[in-house]
């Protein structure tokens, strides 16, 4: 079983900035799944709708897990539906243009500035290489890549090298698991939750990819 790192903290309750009620979480949730939904382009196989209600989904649930609740959670929620948002007006460095949707349509459902900006540091958390300072980002983080580590890896997969060769990243099969290879090695989970339950199963899958380079040469 892996030991979770020593950089790991359970997260600490956010200051009490302003009402909790005052904060539409819920309705900003429906604002941003409406844009996601329609707004992202068909080539977008793998940074889609699906993928975000799977972020989301999954940090929900490593939260719950790891005790974590009010303020706190919702600021999480917020973060994971807006962490791709990015792609609806740009390709490149779309983290940092998430942020400006975040910064555009928060304050409409009763965010206030500390609140967005704290979303902000979430969403900048998983730009890669992830980089994640404190227990929540690295919850998210480990949301975002959370299907290194599950039973779908390869079908979700399929989804992002469909992407990459929609985009003109890659052509090949294996240019596709070389830059997997890159990638799972690279990689690393951050939370005791995902140390323990993904981390084995992504060592497995690195191993395949790999079985599958050396046998088609």
């Amino acid at each position: 079983m892996s030991k979770p790192p020593a950089s790991w903290r359970q997260p600490r309750p956010s200051p009490s900035f302003s009402d909790p009620a005052r904060m539409d979480q819920p309705g900003a949730e429906v604002h941003i799944l409406s844009k996601l939904r329609h707004g992202l382009p068909k080539a977008r196989a793998y940074h889609n709708f699906s993928h975000t209600l799977d972020v989301y989904r999954s940090v929900v649930s490593n939260a719950t897990h790891a005790g974590i609740e009010g303020e706190d959670l919702d600021l999480l929620r917020t973060a994971a539906l807006y962490h791709d948002s990015g792609f609806l007006i740009r390709d490149e460095e779309h983290e940092e243009a998430s942020c400006v949707l975040a910064r555009e349509a928060l304050p409409r459902f009763g965010y206030n500035e500390p609140q967005i900006e704290r979303v902000c540091g979430l969403v900048m958390a998983t730009k890669v290489p992830q980089r994640p300072q404190d227990g929540l980002a690295m919850l998210l983080c480990d949301a975002d890549l959370d299907y290194l580590g599950r039973s779908d890896f390869f079908r979700i997969g399929t989804t992002l090298f469909r992407e990459l060769r929609n985009y003109g990243k890659l052509s090949t099969e294996r240019e596709w698991n070389e830059l997997q290879v890159r990638f799972l090695e690279a990689h690393r989970y951050f939370t005791p939750l995902s140390l323990n339950e993904r981390e084995p199963v992504k060592q497995r899958h690195l191993a395949m990819v790999k079985k599958w380079l050396d046998e088609n040469p």
